[in-house]
């Protein structure tokens, strides 16, 4: 019973973190149009915009935060290996719970400052210090969501790592 509570848990997140994986892709195309639309504007019609620079930065910084917790379901961060592939899967195991562990202290001190930012950009109405001038506000917000991803990945993950350790088995098979 408490293996199945376990498991559904682990794959709510996993669907959660896919969900905003594959929204965040979609930033991608739509940032590569805004790009070739100044350079179009500003190359061949000779009327550069003011909000395509700042839009880019925006969804540039969207994509590869919003992205982290993706690339860590998948395993797709760069990884030591030297010393990581040449221990035993146990071994392994701590060696995930000990970077997990930093990894959330790290983005929960993220999220505290991002908490911070945002009442200031509120408060004061931070805007990006450019012609176009858009407020600031939305990025802390993606900040504070991105990096709360993050940290349900790294839980779900070191969830599996620690019931590894105690059980010597799988808790999911794709999890290994």
């Amino acid at each position: 019973m408490f293996k199945k509570i376990l498991i559904k848990f682990c794959f709510t997140i996993d669907w959660v973190v896919r969900q905003a994986g594959l929204l965040a892709s979609f930033i991608m195309p739509v940032l590569a149009f805004v790009v070739a639309y100044e350079v179009f504007s500003r190359y061949v019609l000779g009327s550069p915009t003011i909000w395509a620079f700042d839009l880019s930065l925006f969804m540039f910084g969207y994509l590869a935060a919003l992205g982290g917790a993706y690339a860590q379901q998948q395993r797709a961060h760069i990884n030591v290996d030297i010393l990581y592939l040449k221990v035993s899967h146990k071994t392994r195991c701590i060696f995930n719970l000990i970077s997990f562990s930093l990894a959330i202290f790290f983005l929960v001190v993220i999220v505290m400052m991002s908490w911070g930012k945002y009442e200031e950009a509120i408060e004061f109405d931070y805007r990006r210090q450019s012609e176009w001038a858009p407020p600031m506000f939305h990025f802390w917000i993606m900040m504070m969501v991105a990096s709360g991803l993050f940290i349900a990945q790294l839980a779900r993950d070191m969830l599996a790592e620690l019931y590894f350790l105690l059980t010597s088995t799988a808790l999911i098979e794709e999890a290994q």
